[in-house]
């Protein structure tokens, strides 16, 4: 039977401060994973990932996936999974494991592990207590990742109310600074790690042809980055791995860490 370890960031447990680590039977792979669960920053949890770090395992991945509070604002989640980050790193020096880690994220997830893996820490507003010097990611991989924080054309109005709600509460109009500190593309510079950008071909809250245009960024400075739709599926596709693009999605992941995935 298949076991996990859970860690908790603190004593007393604080719910959402928690992650899980899968161990592959034997390590093969130098890069190690770090899944961010989405949920429309009030929702989902870490368990969501537990299937697919299965099958990451069975590739010789070590993973982890995090939870982070579902009652505070992005900057408190951002906060939270970076030192759930920074554990990760401990254990990794602990078992003297190559501290090279490639982040997940979906969704929500996506949107705080993209700003995890582009901005310093602190860099967003985000308080965040960590032990280690912050080790930066080695790599990427966003599925249906906002590019902005702030309001678009197309938006769907019950939706900008969630994201109103994750940047503190106030209004884009009263107050735009927030919503900018939580903006995507306001870190995409040339100090990134390389990206992949998962896209569905039904996507209805993301724009996703923005990300391409940070893909494009980047192979302008050089930075390998990638980005690739999936046809004929929905926002948040990638949870298991039963369906043709799931299983697409996987095996391009897995290119992707190894330096092996060309898309456009």
């Amino acid at each position: 039977m298949k076991s996990f370890t859970s860690y908790f960031l603190d004593s007393p447990f604080v719910p959402g401060r928690v992650f899980d680590v899968f161990d592959p039977d034997t390590v093969t792979q130098d890069i190690a994973l770090f899944f961010v669960h989405g949920g429309g920053w009030h929702a989902g949890s870490r368990t969501i990932f537990h299937k697919i770090m299965e099958a990451f395992n069975a590739r010789g991945y070590l993973c982890a996936s995090t939870d982070y509070r579902l009652n505070v604002d992005a900057f408190g989640q951002l906060a939270d999974i970076r030192e759930a980050y920074d554990c990760f790193v401990t254990l990794l020096k602990e078992r003297k494991r190559p501290l090279k880690i490639a982040v997940y994220g979906s969704s929500a997830g996506s949107h705080l592990a993209s700003l995890m893996v582009c901005a310093a820490p602190g860099e967003c507003g985000d308080q965040c207590r960590l032990t280690n010097d912050w080790v930066k990611p080695c790599g990427g991989i966003f599925h249906a990742t906002p590019h902005s924080f702030a309001p678009w054309e197309s938006m769907m109005p019950g939706f900008r109310l969630e994201m109103q709600k994750a940047a503190g509460g106030t209004p884009y109009e009263k107050d735009p600074d927030p919503f900018e500190r939580l903006s995507l593309k306001n870190y995409i510079r040339k100090d990134n790690p390389r990206l992949f950008f998962v896209e569905a071909e039904l996507e209805h809250l993301f724009p996703s042809e923005y990300t391409l245009e940070f893909v494009k960024q980047h192979r302008e400075w050089g930075i390998p980055s990638q980005w690739k739709v999936y046809h004929r599926v929905e926002h948040g596709f990638f949870y298991e791995l039963t369906r043709k693009a799931q299983k697409e999605a996987f095996e391009d992941i897995c290119l992707f860490l190894n330096g092996e995935l060309k898309t456009i």
